[in-house]
């Protein structure tokens, strides 16, 4: 099974400019997923689908965009969206007790997608109703290998203004559930415009790299009080993940779209490596 993800459109950005450089980029990105062989699966877009919230015109703008994608495509909500905005859109997306939460069951590893927007805020929030609700969800199939996906990382980065508080009590309702659940298999998020990867609650968390322009790495800490001229927002390519579900693990490759500078083709110079690798794989 191959999930292909990608997170933080933030279209609308420059109003309703048909030709912002969000959409552009967001047109790169899906028309490389178009790509692909093997094809994934399906998609997943986990928020910040838009810039403004409520901008219906945004969110009509990526409904054109995904027309005739070749493989099913589900949406989480982030804290740039606006839920009744995105059904207005988007109104075939299921939910629950209000929630854009739902169950995706028709593939070997059962997902999951949670909503973790809280209006207001610029972090995520969990509230009992939701994390009721994914605590029967893992409940009733406790053997199905199970991936969660979200928007939020639940947990401290180390990034010196994308981040978020791990004793907030929406995190700590969350890791309880989590580290009850053996069966699940991964957690992959996004929001923060960075590619990482973690352990979290004893569970393999991986963060999804924007679509829009990415968050420059920096691990320092930051004062609200005195800008310093540091690097916030970089022009890197846009990305995307690829979870690859082998029967018994997730595995993620994180992709950019952008033209890479080839050093080896399979030709019949390299065929000895490919071949020498095939066989001790085949011999062991």
């Amino acid at each position: 099974m191959l999930i292909a993800q990608i997170t933080d459109l933030h279209l609308g950005f420059e109003g309703n400019d048909p030709a912002e450089l969000n959409g552009r980029r967001l047109d790169m990105t899906l028309a490389h997923l178009r790509s692909l062989d093997p094809r994934p699966d399906l998609l997943l877009l986990t928020g910040d689908l838009v810039h403004n919230e409520d901008d219906d015109v945004a969110y009509r703008r990526l409904k054109s965009a995904l027309q005739d994608f070749p493989c099913p495509v589900y949406f989480a909500m982030g804290n740039h969206d606006d839920r009744a905005a995105f059904l207005r859109v988007f109104p075939e997306a299921p939910q629950a007790s209000g929630f854009v939460q739902y169950a995706i069951e028709e593939h070997p590893v059962r997902i999951l997608v949670l909503d973790t927007l809280e209006v207001g805020r610029h972090g995520g929030g969990f509230c009992e109703r939701r994390a009721e609700w994914l605590h029967d969800r893992l409940s009733e199939m406790p053997d199905r290998p199970t991936f969660l996906a979200l928007h939020h990382p639940p947990l401290a980065t180390g990034l010196s203004w994308m981040t978020e508080n791990p004793n907030a009590h929406w995190v700590e309702r969350l890791r309880g559930i989590v580290s009850a659940h053996d069966n699940i298999v991964g957690m992959t998020t996004g929001h923060l415009h960075r590619p990482v990867a973690t352990l979290w609650a004893c569970k393999q968390l991986i963060v999804c790299p924007s679509t829009s322009p990415q968050v420059a790495l920096d691990l320092g800490t930051i004062d609200p009080e005195r800008p310093d001229g540091r690097p916030m927002i970089v022009a890197a390519p846009p990305g995307y993940a690829l979870h690859y579900w082998n029967g018994t693990e997730m595995v993620t490759h994180f992709g950019f779209v952008q033209e890479d500078l080839v050093l080896a083709r399979y030709d019949a110079a390299f065929q000895p490596v490919v071949r020498q690798i095939a066989e001790e794989d085949a011999g062991r």
